[in-house]
């Protein structure tokens, strides 16, 4: 894909690159934009994004957070069964 964006800046006519390319001008518009927003981590394949290390420690903690509420969820419900078989 950066490949493509190099010979996409090296070319005036973007309409001429898209036909021999079989693909929408607006596309490699929109490619071009991702490209400057992301850089290399706009076309990662696969649909993954590319993670920095922090952001894979944020992933992997959001992660456990909504485990960690799942399983309270269900012992404060369990509580609330057993309390009341107990009266």
């Amino acid at each position: 894909m950066t490949q493509l964006l190099n010979v996409r800046l090296s070319r005036k006519n973007v309409s001429q690159l898209a036909r021999e390319l079989g693909i929408q001008p607006q596309l490699l518009y929109k490619w071009r934009r991702e490209y400057d927003a992301l850089g290399e981590g706009s076309f990662p394949g696969n649909g993954n994004l590319k993670l920095t290390p922090e952001q894979e420690k944020i992933h992997e903690l959001e992660k456990k957070l909504r485990d960690i509420e799942l399983e309270h969820s269900i012992l404060k419900k369990a509580v609330a069964i057993f309390s009341k078989t107990d009266r």
